[in-house]
């Protein structure tokens, strides 16, 4: 099992809709000292997939503008400074870009074992919600048994893992979700009501909870839905920004931010340094594979398409109507 020198993958030919992703060839570079070649078994689908399609997320500086920033496969050739995997060791990884191929290249330190009693195929919907999860939910809003937890999208691959992880650590969780087949999802995961946010206004978390309102809110909305957070949020809550789906402009009256010493502050994962997302990999092997392992976190997966129908991928992910993860097949 060796790296071939070039690999089948998806680019963006153009920024605009989902036709400009389209099946070609691309060289395989061989791994720098820190880097592995995976072969992929499946790559996930995310929103920043979305936006760089869009022309509106561009890949870092000096990294490939393949799309795909997380893939579960088995490492077919090592660097030359790489100490903690050897060839045929199946594992799933967080990536800069380029997961959307046959073959990528990922760092050592951001490769995590396949957890025991998930197949290697769901693995691929693993990292990228962990990381963002792990990263803004318990560190950024400082996660506690006896929180109140708010999460918007509640039926997205974030979100559903997000309330699965609050819940795991002993939180009260609330969501929000676009009908009411996803909120009871987000119920069966954990939460102990969704809001279809279609009828119902989530900020009546506040008579829920008896006046507490949410510790932590996790957004990925924005728009309209920063006002209601502010609204929403208990005295000094915490409210992360994870993306602006509404839009990031609005007029916000602060006033009740001040009075409640909120929080308000936001991510973005992929431009974290190495050593940071490195950090953070150790963490989710201590804390989350063992709950990963035990099923008291499960990757939740919509579907699975081959890798030639990323487009459909993407417009599904556009529609809004997955509950959970996208992957790409990306087996030959």
């Amino acid at each position: 099992m060796t790296a071939p020198a070039s690999t089948h993958c998806i680019e963006i030919t153009a920024p605009g809709n989902p036709d400009a992703l389209q099946m070609t060839t691309r060289a395989l570079p061989s791994p720098g000292d820190q880097q592995v070649i995976i072969q992929v078994c499946a790559a996930g689908v995310n929103r920043p997939d979305i936006f760089q399609r869009q022309g509106l997320y561009p890949a870092p500086q000096g990294e490939t503008d393949i799309p795909g920033l997380e893939v579960s496969g088995t490492i077919v050739a090592t660097g030359a400074a790489v100490t903690k995997w050897q060839r045929g060791d199946q594992v799933c990884a967080l990536l800069p870009g380029g997961g959307y191929s046959r073959y990528a290249l990922a760092h050592q330190h951001l490769c995590l074992p396949v957890p025991k009693g998930v197949p290697l195929l769901n693995a691929a919907g693993l990292p990228e919600v962990l990381f963002t999860v792990w990263f803004n939910l318990v560190e950024k809003g400082q996660l506690r048994s006896g929180n109140v937890v708010l999460i918007h999208g509640g039926s997205s691959g974030i979100g559903t893992t997000a309330i699965q992880v609050a819940r795991a650590f002993g939180a009260t969780v609330y969501a929000t979700a676009g009908s009411d087949s996803k909120c009871r999802i987000c119920e069966n995961l954990g939460a102990a009501k969704a809001f279809n946010y279609n009828s119902e206004d989530f900020t009546d978390i506040k008579a829920l909870t008896g006046g507490h309102g949410a510790d932590i809110i996790i957004d990925m909305v924005g728009g309209d839905y920063i006002q209601k957070n502010i609204k929403a949020a208990a005295h000094r809550g915490r409210i992360i920004s994870l993306a602006f789906l509404k839009g990031s402009r609005i007029d916000v009256d602060l006033m009740p931010m001040m009075l409640k010493q909120l929080v308000l502050t936001g991510s973005a994962l992929r431009s974290q340094p190495v050593t940071e997302k490195s950090r953070i990999a150790a963490e989710l092997l201590n804390n989350l594979w063992p709950l990963i392992e035990t099923g008291q976190i499960k990757p939740v997966i919509d579907c699975v398409m081959p890798l030639e129908n990323a487009a459909q991928a993407h417009r599904l992910m556009e529609s809004s109507k997955h509950v959970g993860k996208i992957l790409l097949d990306c087996r030959q």
